[in-house]
């Protein structure tokens, strides 16, 4: 079954580029693929508002990056929180509440968010 990875940067080192695979470096949670494809089907304009960047702070871009690894800044944290609570209000499921969890521990540490696609 695939996987997405939600992870937290505690260290983050601007213009490196985080493409390598390193789950366990950023103690990242998972949630299942089908579920994180229904949900951006659902709520891709939203998503589409949240600004990220594509494995480079140099590389802007908006969502979240399917296959590849996206970087979520502190400054989109909240919005992007705000669409997984949304979703999560009709999905209730247990991979969106650790990611709710994860995205808000960001928050309050106010650190970039790492997320490994498929």
């Amino acid at each position: 079954m695939a996987k997405h990875e939600f992870g937290i940067i505690d260290f983050f080192e601007e213009n490196k580029w985080y493409s390598e695979y390193e789950p366990e470096k950023y103690n990242c949670i998972s949630v299942d693929d089908d579920l994180l494809e229904e949900l951006i089907g659902k709520y891709i304009e939203e998503l589409m508002k949240v600004e990220t960047y594509f494995q480079i702070t140099t590389q802007p871009g908006h969502g979240l990056d399917y296959c590849g690894v996206t970087l979520i800044p502190p400054t989109s944290l909240k919005q992007f929180r705000d669409v997984i609570t949304k979703a999560n209000s009709y999905y209730q499921s247990q991979d969106l509440q650790l990611l709710i969890k994860k995205v808000s521990d960001a928050i309050i540490e106010n650190k970039y968010l790492i997320h490994y696609g498929i």
